[in-house]
């Protein structure tokens, strides 16, 4: 049974991949979006209908990680693993063959449920496998990885935009199936559901709560710069569904240097002086998009937000990490999943929201960055004291 199995490289290399598929879900699709704007602009509505395209499954899972959370609590991860991966790779690839712009939605409906359980389970698991310094390495790896595998699948999306048309990226959720075969081949349940699956326990809600609500926020700063990308460069001038791709690119090489940066100064740093640099990264970084006026410009404070970015999404998940006891993970991994989901969905909205109060696109931009600067100063006040997030292990 697996009480005598211990956890190597090669399953946290499955669980990272499995990762990757949320996050590839809504990757993809961003060099292609100024195409199905001009695809389905006579639509009444196309205006937010084609963004919602786009973020729906993050909404999904926003609702669903709880109840996968507490599902794979109760019945255990593996198997619940494998077949979201299938259901992901069957329903994904269906918008390719679909022309109504609701349906697509009704398909990425069904697809966020997957992307659900995929990424709460494979996260889970990760708590599960690993412990202290390993698990905080692996959460690192995992946000890493998916950066670096964004460079090439938001590559790989404009380049399929570019030659197939705007059903092009759905293509590319195909990857799930070879990954669901890994999984059901090589990883095992852990030894934690075996003895919990019958018990109650309760979340530790005083602690969890504020992380949540941070979590949310990071959520929100995280995704306004990728979903909306296209837009933001377009304030430099015309870009085509390749450049977006390239710049996005860029972007998560930011990411992944940024969760270097992490690694780097997770033993030295409490959460909340973690989180005060992030947010002044993102202060910086919002705050240079909203002013510049040149493709370049625009770009260099790109990179400087997506640092942000990938410091404080491994800062807060190994934050939420080290307070959730083994027997109610499942639900707590879920909730932090639900919660920056849910700031992936409404990102577009609370920026399209803005545009008129703010006076367009740089004044959101700005305001931003302003917000950021507030939560920074905010962060440094509650970190005095603070012990290293390592220590919290």
């Amino acid at each position: 049974m697996s009480k005598t199995q211990q956890a190597s490289n090669i399953h946290g290399i499955i669980l990272v991949l499995a990762a990757v598929m949320p996050a590839m879900a809504i990757i993809s699709l961003v060099p292609v979006m100024p195409l199905l704007g001009r695809e389905f602009g006579p639509v009444p509505g196309s205006k937010a209908l084609v963004p919602i395209a786009l973020t729906i499954p993050a909404l999904c899972v926003a609702l669903f990680s709880p109840l996968a959370g507490w599902l794979s609590d109760r019945a255990g991860r593996k198997m619940l693993l494998v077949f979201a991966l299938l259901g992901y790779a069957a329903i994904g690839i269906i918008p390719y063959f679909l022309t109504d712009l609701k349906q697509i939605i009704g398909a990425r409906i069904g697809l966020g449920v997957f992307e659900a359980v995929i990424m709460t389970v494979a996260t889970a698991l990760i708590g599960d496998y690993f412990k202290g310094a390993a698990r905080e390495k692996w959460i690192g790896i995992q946000v890493a990885v998916v950066s670096v595998s964004a460079i090439f699948l938001i590559a790989i999306g404009g380049a399929l935009g570019d030659s197939i048309g705007s059903r092009g990226p759905f293509l590319m959720y195909l990857l799930a199936i070879p990954i669901a075969i890994l999984v059901a081949w090589k990883l095992f349940e852990p030894a934690i559901i075996e003895k919990a699956s019958g018990l109650k326990g309760s979340l530790p809600w005083k602690s969890l709560a504020p992380l949540l609500l941070t979590t949310l926020g990071v959520g929100i700063f995280f995704y306004t710069a990728i979903v909306k990308l296209g837009d933001i460069l377009l304030l430099t001038g015309d870009v085509t569904p390749g450049v977006i791709g390239g710049v996005g690119a860029v972007f998560n090489i930011g990411v992944m240097l940024g969760t270097f940066l992490f690694i780097k100064l997770k033993t030295k740093s409490s959460g909340p002086k973690l989180l005060g640099i992030g947010m002044l990264l993102f202060a910086i970084g919002y705050a240079g998009m909203g002013l510049s006026g040149t493709f370049a410009m625009t770009v260099a404070f790109a990179l400087i937000t997506s640092l942000g970015a990938g410091l404080l999404l491994p800062t807060m998940l190994t934050w939420v990490m080290s307070i959730l006891p083994g027997n109610v993970r499942g639900r707590g991994t879920g909730l932090w999943t639900g919660m920056f989901f849910l700031g992936q969905f409404i990102a577009p909205l609370v920026a399209v929201a803005l545009y008129k109060p703010a006076g367009g696109l740089s004044n959101v931009l700005i305001v931003y960055g302003i917000i950021a600067g507030v939560l920074m100063v905010l962060a440094v006040i509650g970190s005095r004291g603070a012990k290293p997030l390592t220590q919290a292990h």
